[in-house]
């Protein structure tokens, strides 16, 4: 295991020469001459001299390379997107070509191979595919892709300043650089009230590690997960959810759909990020800018907007029919349990869609059509937007109005499929009593939320001399930890129950109680674990920092030199799939100073009907986030549908959410308030002095 780490170092300073040393320790590649790519091959005797390294990796020479010409077709300084068929394509067969290495040195060598020649981005994407998915590397320990690519994660002041203070002050000494709460813009603009969820590195980083281990393209083994196309609508919808609650807390309205294609869209963004690998900025989108027809020929995207209408209209017609037509003109039916995975796959468009051709690319073009708004026809030589990457797309208000739109789609299924009746909700002889909110030194059922500064190393994506660490220090969301207190009368037998937990906003926009049909799709789940209970009462205690949606806060932003767990041991297992996860600082919404009203909602369901038969895994090492990410190497954990209770429209005369409830269901009134304070960082104690501006007093909003 230890020598395995060397592939890491791969991802060490992306643009920068592999001869060049790499990490804390200098490590230093032997690469044989051919390796090296033709610029440098006459040189190779005098860089060996000029970039001495401290410990050597060998590496073997292949006897036979792989045919690149694929992965090769684009140049390394070109911008690089998922959303891009034909650079997904590249990517899909670069990821099958390493894959397809007889053992990890034969991995190595060839990754080392194609380093220097691949376009950065993808090789770096393609190489963390591959370490997630091969039996012999997903044992290893992937470095935060904030720490890879910080030009796609934070403002690009802070670059300018992190390489002045690493030039004049030694590793030892150097202040961390704070990024400013309000460099995208500023409160003239609504938007930007909740740019602190948007713009979060948390967020963002979740989003990208979601689509790395879901990847849309790619070979089929590695593709074809269970439920993926399920998953997909679940994560993302909880997107949503999680997001109109954040708007509601700062008394906005929840977001409006993307409906109309021709209409100018009133949100602009302005990143104000560097694309680094592009030595270009990241394009703006101005206010009102009007969707039109994309025809780039050098990226190889030519569609109509007219192309979206009737996809769209096709799959809102297969929808109504209860039917998609395959490519080979079959009807498939879109039943109530697997229905919403053919969708999902199909809405997405990722390899598994059953009839690309007939429903097209929908999600993924819709994408590209807001990326490409400020320049659809290549005429200004613009790169895209941050809507063409799965690492940006996450700050711009649009995705959100975009995705509102797609979860409109799988919500129109979900309304054609049966109602769960009493029967599809109860638990027989279970009685939920009642649950409540603890935290120390709060008032019982009540969030506490506030401000929290956190650091992420930059010197791991950034060639700039001398080496060492240096840090950003951004503030970010965070609420106080607390426990769950949930009663449970059990009058039958032992048994296994399912507790899931949910929280949602109490009042709409108006102030007015919302009614089921509407609050439903703002349940946000907080937890889902099993349990055992025995006869009688039972007191279940649950920590908010063990839920099954989140990842650890060390996990979201750990630092891959640090805290390395001891090789072929237990901690160092399977760290990589576990990296997939909402952070866990943004568990719970921002809430109000004066205490934003939500509803706990809590269900036990029968543990029998909801187990996975043969759906072990690797759950012993990595369910930290299962609701989102699933667990390694197996089916999804719960039977049900993801969701449940609440994915589908409610069972006739239930108009409140206390007319929805069964007796194994229990509400409770909670409240998130919101404290304007600061709290100083809790990792990267080495870096833990003030940073240069840093107040630890009260901020804006």
């Amino acid at each position: 295991m230890a020598d395995k780490n060397n592939i890491l170092y791969l991802f060490d300073r992306p643009t920068e020469p592999i001869f060049i040393g790499k990490g804390d320790d200098n490590v230093s590649f032997d690469v044989p001459t051919e390796y090296l790519i033709d610029r440098y091959k006459p040189l190779a005797s005098d860089i060996q001299t000029r970039f001495p390294g401290g410990k050597t990796v060998p590496i073997t020479k292949l006897n036979n390379i792989p045919d690149l010409s694929i992965p090769l077709g684009l140049s390394r300084d070109a911008p690089f997107s998922l959303f891009n068929p034909s650079h997904s394509k590249m990517a899909a067969k670069l990821i099958d070509i390493l894959m397809n290495t007889k053992s990890y040195d034969e991995l190595l060598s060839l990754s080392v191979y194609c380093r220097d020649r691949i376009n950065p981005y993808m090789f770096t994407y393609a190489l963390s595919v591959v370490i997630i998915h091969r039996p012999d590397t997903r044992n290893l320990r992937l470095p935060s892709h904030s720490e890879m690519f910080p030009s796609l994660y934070m403002d690009s002041s802070v670059f300018s300043r992190a390489r002045e203070e690493s030039a004049v002050v030694q590793a030892g000494s150097r202040t961390p650089i704070e990024i400013p709460h309000d460099y995208s813009a500023n409160n003239l603009d609504a938007e930007h009230r909740i740019s602190y969820f948007r713009e979060d590195i948390g967020i963002n980083l979740h989003h990208w590690h979601w689509h790395l281990v879901y990847p849309f393209d790619g070979p089929l083994n590695i593709v074809n997960k269970d439920r993926r196309g399920e998953l997909f609508f679940y994560m993302h919808q909880q997107i949503i959810a999680r997001y109109n609650m954040e708007r509601l807390s700062n008394n906005m309205n929840r977001v409006v759909r993307l409906t109309n294609w021709n209409e100018p869209i009133a949100e602009g963004y302005f990143p104000k990020l560097d694309n680094i690998l592009a030595n270009r900025v990241w394009p703006p989108r101005p206010v009102n800018a009007v969707l039109t027809n994309i025809s780039r020929e050098v990226e190889q995207i030519t569609f109509d907007i007219e192309d979206l209408v009737r996809w769209r209209d096709r799959i809102f017609n297969a929808i109504h029919s209860g039917f998609i037509i395959n490519t080979a003109g079959q009807q498939v039916r879109l039943t109530e349990n697997e229905g919403i995975n053919i969708l999902g796959n199909l809405i997405e468009a990722s390899i598994l869609s059953q009839n690309p051709n007939l429903y097209g690319s929908l999600h993924n073009n819709g994408h590209n059509a807001i990326a490409y708004i400020h320049d659809p026809d290549n005429r200004f030589l613009e790169n895209y937007g941050v809507m063409g990457d799965s690492a940006t797309a996450m700050r711009d208000p649009i995705f959100y109005r975009w995705h509102a739109y797609i979860d409109d789609i799988f919500q129109e299924f979900k309304s054609t499929i049966p109602s769960y009746s009493i029967q599809n909700l109860g638990f027989d002889s279970v009685n939920v009593q009642s649950v409540e909110v603890t935290a120390t030194g709060l008032p019982r059922n009540e969030f506490a939320t506030f401000w929290q500064q956190s650091d992420t190393d930059l010197s791991r994506g950034l060639d700039f001399l001398p080496r060492g660490s240096i840090f950003a220090r951004f503030t970010h969301l965070q609420h106080a930890p607390f426990s769950y207190k949930i009663v449970v009368e059990n009058n039958g037998n032992q048994r296994v129950g399912t507790v899931r937990i949910f929280l949602a906003p109490k009042f709409d926009e108006r102030g007015l109680p919302f009614l089921f049909r509407e609050q439903r799709k703002l349940f946000v789940e907080l937890d889902k674990f099993s349990t055992s209970l025995k006869r009688g009462r039972n007191e279940i205690v649950r920590r908010s920092t063990d839920s099954s949606v989140t990842i650890p806060h060390e996990v979201t932003y750990r630092n891959q030199g640090s805290n390395r767990p001891a090789a072929n041991t237990e901690a160092a297992a399977t760290f990589n799939f576990c990296g997939c996860g909402w952070p866990q600082n943004m568990l719970i919404a921002k809430g109000s100073v004066d205490g934003f009203q939500c509803q706990l909602f809590v269900m036990v369901s029968n543990g029998e009907n909801d187990q996975v038969p043969n759906a072990q895994g690797d759950a012993q090492v990595c369910d930290d986030a299962s609701s989102y990410c699933g667990v390694l190497n197996s089916r999804y954990p719960d039977a049900r549908s993801m969701g449940y209770p609440f994915d589908r429209t409610p069972r006739d005369g239930v108009v409140t959410l206390q007319q929805f409830l069964t007796p194994n269901m229990v509400t409770q009134d909670v409240r998130i308030r919101f404290t304007n304070r600061t709290v100083a960082p809790l990792q990267n104690t080495t870096a833990s002095r003030p940073a240069a501006g840093a107040t630890s007093g009260n901020r804006r909003n």
